[in-house]
């Protein structure tokens, strides 16, 4: 058998360190808000190269209480990809505000620079791109069309912790990034949470008082907000695992760089367009024999999975409001990619095996 991702070898591996700081967490009996979640902080913003970091109860969280930071609302639209999961759009609409999808680069499969300002109406606020896959959007391009027509620009980071773009790490170039901890992410708990980088003390401010029922002072709610709040016993563990998180990803480009040998020649192998360091959240394929493919796996006890098969345009929830919207490069897309298991620990032979029988169905 072999799984998309591999979290128990992964506990394995560090196993004395999760349980004595998960421990350590339940022997202290501060559960919220307290010096697990402090210090995770302070490490991620040192890790990210950020001013602030504040932890948060989920990735979508991250997503909506970043948006509601900004400033985002009714009446006003925000462009997005269509290309990624409900997430990203959930959070814009969560804010009363409305998505709008510009289709996506036929070889990075994130958002399509080229097309964004042709999308810009009087009411656009902000740009949300999303890192697809661990792969960097192009920020230096994207962050240039914003300042052009002031526009906020917010990171979708939720695949791409530890990916960078010039040197600088996604999460630390929008005014706000947004990180998801679920346990399959290139950096995952056990269990939810997530994370939003802030370039200003003024942001940090506010989405910890968004994440604490809109209070910085116990009983004293001066905003409506919520309660989402990283526990610490998610934090402890994120602490043990975030100071191997540069060793993770270079493990999954390990994989990465032996399946592209693997399967150059038979199907269209994920590109790099050497803007920034893919970090692999998935490795995603794009091939005319997907069904098959899929099929000959399953015979042989190997996982596979398709993100995404129908884009967010195409959704039965925005059917409405995208009525008549085509995005043909995010349509082939979804009809055509596949991701196959990558993980740190994935050993050689499991790779050469998935390898082989892909290039068992379509070569023989």
């Amino acid at each position: 058998m072999i799984p998309m991702v591999d979290l128990k070898t992964q506990y394995h591996t560090m196993k004395s360190e999760i349980d004595a700081a998960v421990l350590g967490a339940i022997e202290s009996t501060q559960f919220i808000l307290g010096p697990n979640v402090t210090a995770f902080e302070q490490e991620t913003a040192a890790y990210l190269g950020v001013p602030h970091t504040v932890a948060v109860a989920s990735g979508t969280d991250a997503l909506h209480l970043a948006i509601l930071a900004a400033g985002i609302g009714p009446g006003d639209e925000v462009i997005t990809t269509p290309f990624t999961f409900i997430a990203t759009a959930e959070a814009i609409c969560y804010a009363g505000a409305t998505p709008v999808y510009v289709d996506i680069d036929p070889a990075t499969f994130n958002i399509d620079p080229a097309l964004i300002e042709a999308a810009i109406t009087p009411r656009t606020k902000a740009v949300i791109p999303v890192h697809i896959f661990g792969q960097p959007a192009d920020l230096t391009t994207i962050a240039a069309i914003c300042q052009r027509h002031n526009l906020l620009l917010i990171e979708d980071c939720a695949q791409s912790f530890g990916a960078a773009l010039d040197g600088h790490m996604t999460g630390s170039i929008g005014m706000l990034g947004c990180f998801s901890f679920f346990p399959s992410k290139n950096l995952g708990c056990y269990g939810d949470g997530g994370l939003i980088s802030c370039s200003t003390a003024e942001l940090a401010e506010q989405v910890k008082a968004l994440r604490n029922h809109g209070s910085h002072v116990r009983y004293h709610h001066h905003i409506i907000g919520y309660n989402s709040r990283l526990d610490e016993i998610q934090a402890a563990i994120l602490r043990v695992k975030l100071k191997q998180i540069d060793q993770f990803n270079a493990g999954r480009r390990r994989v990465a760089q032996l399946y592209a040998e693997l399967l150059s020649d038979v199907v269209s192998v994920p590109h790099e367009d050497k803007l920034g360091v893919h970090v692999y959240h998935q490795y995603t394929l794009l091939t005319d024999h997907r069904d098959r493919i899929m099929a000959a796996l399953t015979e042989q006890k190997i996982a596979s999975a398709v993100y995404y098969p129908i884009p967010l345009h195409k959704q039965e929830v925005f059917a409405e409001a995208c009525q008549g919207i085509s995005l043909p490069v995010a349509e082939a897309v979804s009809a055509r990619c596949m991701s196959l298991p990558v993980y740190p620990e994935m050993p050689e032979e499991s790779v050469r095996l998935v390898a082989a029988t892909i290039k068992e169905v379509l070569v023989g």
